[in-house]
Protein backbone atom coordinates (compact mmCIF):
# COMPACT_ATOMS: atom_id res chain seq x y z
CA UNK A 1 0.00 0.00 0.00
CA UNK A 2 1.35 3.44 -0.88
CA UNK A 3 2.15 6.08 1.75
CA UNK A 4 0.62 9.52 1.79
CA UNK A 5 2.36 12.75 2.80
CA UNK A 6 0.38 15.88 3.60
CA UNK A 7 2.36 19.11 3.23
CA UNK A 8 0.96 22.40 4.53
CA UNK A 9 2.53 25.55 3.12
CA UNK A 10 2.09 29.26 2.53
CA UNK A 11 1.92 30.68 -1.00
CA UNK A 12 3.59 33.87 0.26
CA UNK A 13 6.71 31.87 1.19
CA UNK A 14 7.47 30.62 -2.31
CA UNK A 15 6.29 28.13 -4.86
CA UNK A 16 3.97 25.33 -3.77
CA UNK A 17 5.72 22.05 -3.05
CA UNK A 18 5.74 19.41 -5.74
CA UNK A 19 2.61 17.37 -5.13
CA UNK A 20 0.14 15.02 -6.79
CA UNK A 21 -2.77 17.14 -5.56
CA UNK A 22 -2.79 20.73 -4.30
CA UNK A 23 -5.61 22.37 -2.35
CA UNK A 24 -5.75 26.18 -2.10
CA UNK A 25 -7.41 27.51 1.07
CA UNK A 26 -6.89 31.20 0.30
CA UNK A 27 -10.57 31.77 -0.57
CA UNK A 28 -11.53 30.92 3.04
CA UNK A 29 -11.46 33.49 5.83
CA UNK A 30 -7.90 34.05 7.05
CA UNK A 31 -7.37 34.19 10.84
CA UNK A 32 -4.48 36.56 10.03
CA UNK A 33 -7.04 39.38 9.66
CA UNK A 34 -7.74 39.19 13.42
CA UNK A 35 -4.92 41.00 15.27
CA UNK A 36 -5.27 38.67 18.27
CA UNK A 37 -4.67 35.60 16.06
CA UNK A 38 -2.08 36.99 13.64
CA UNK A 39 1.05 35.96 15.56
CA UNK A 40 -0.42 32.61 16.67
CA UNK A 41 -0.20 29.35 14.73
CA UNK A 42 -2.02 26.08 14.24
CA UNK A 43 -0.41 24.96 17.50
CA UNK A 44 -2.74 27.34 19.37
CA UNK A 45 -6.19 25.96 20.15
CA UNK A 46 -7.95 29.26 19.42
CA UNK A 47 -6.54 29.16 15.87
CA UNK A 48 -7.65 25.55 15.45
CA UNK A 49 -11.15 26.38 16.71
CA UNK A 50 -11.38 29.46 14.49
CA UNK A 51 -10.28 27.62 11.34
CA UNK A 52 -12.54 24.63 11.99
CA UNK A 53 -15.51 26.98 12.52
CA UNK A 54 -14.91 28.70 9.16
CA UNK A 55 -17.79 28.08 6.73
CA UNK A 56 -16.75 25.51 4.12
CA UNK A 57 -13.67 24.18 5.92
CA UNK A 58 -15.40 20.99 7.11
CA UNK A 59 -16.25 20.21 3.48
CA UNK A 60 -12.65 20.87 2.43
CA UNK A 61 -11.37 18.49 5.10
CA UNK A 62 -13.81 15.83 3.94
CA UNK A 63 -12.80 16.36 0.29
CA UNK A 64 -9.07 16.12 1.01
CA UNK A 65 -9.61 13.02 3.17
CA UNK A 66 -11.68 11.35 0.45
CA UNK A 67 -9.15 12.24 -2.25
CA UNK A 68 -6.34 10.79 -0.15
CA UNK A 69 -8.29 7.60 0.56
CA UNK A 70 -9.13 7.23 -3.13
CA UNK A 71 -5.48 7.58 -4.10
CA UNK A 72 -4.44 5.06 -1.46
CA UNK A 73 -7.05 2.54 -2.58
CA UNK A 74 -6.48 2.88 -6.31
CA UNK A 75 -2.81 3.84 -6.55
CA UNK A 76 0.37 1.88 -6.26
CA UNK A 77 2.80 4.75 -5.67
CA UNK A 78 3.28 7.14 -2.77
CA UNK A 79 1.28 10.34 -2.96
CA UNK A 80 1.87 13.87 -1.77
CA UNK A 81 -1.00 16.25 -1.09
CA UNK A 82 -0.16 19.93 -0.64
CA UNK A 83 -2.52 22.18 1.31
CA UNK A 84 -1.80 25.87 1.01
CA UNK A 85 -2.96 29.16 2.44
CA UNK A 86 -1.40 32.61 2.39
CA UNK A 87 1.24 32.32 5.12
CA UNK A 88 1.15 28.63 6.03
CA UNK A 89 0.58 29.28 9.74
CA UNK A 90 -3.20 29.01 10.19
CA UNK A 91 -5.61 27.44 7.68
CA UNK A 92 -3.32 25.01 5.86
CA UNK A 93 -1.70 23.38 8.90
CA UNK A 94 -5.02 23.10 10.75
CA UNK A 95 -6.63 21.39 7.76
CA UNK A 96 -3.57 19.17 7.18
CA UNK A 97 -3.56 18.11 10.84
CA UNK A 98 -7.26 17.28 10.74
CA UNK A 99 -6.92 15.25 7.55
CA UNK A 100 -3.92 13.50 9.11
CA UNK A 101 -6.01 12.53 12.17
CA UNK A 102 -8.91 11.38 9.97
CA UNK A 103 -6.63 9.16 7.89
CA UNK A 104 -4.91 7.74 10.98
CA UNK A 105 -8.31 6.76 12.37
CA UNK A 106 -8.78 4.70 9.20
CA UNK A 107 -5.33 3.11 9.67
CA UNK A 108 -3.94 4.66 6.48
CA UNK A 109 -0.15 5.17 6.21
CA UNK A 110 0.15 8.95 6.48
CA UNK A 111 2.64 11.62 7.51
CA UNK A 112 2.28 15.40 7.80
CA UNK A 113 4.87 18.11 7.16
CA UNK A 114 4.34 21.80 7.90
CA UNK A 115 6.74 23.57 5.55
CA UNK A 116 6.12 27.17 6.65
CA UNK A 117 4.49 26.94 10.08
CA UNK A 118 7.58 28.17 11.94
CA UNK A 119 8.35 31.03 9.56
CA UNK A 120 7.65 34.61 10.60
CA UNK A 121 4.29 36.22 9.92
CA UNK A 122 4.10 37.86 6.52
CA UNK A 123 2.91 41.41 7.11
CA UNK A 124 0.77 42.65 4.27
Amino acid sequence: MPDITLVSFGFLHGAPPVADLTFDLRPYRDPHVSPELRELTAHDQIVVDTVLATPGIAEVIESVTRAAAFELITGDTDITIAIGCSGGRHRAPVVADQVYRDLLEQDWPVDVVHRDLALPVVHR
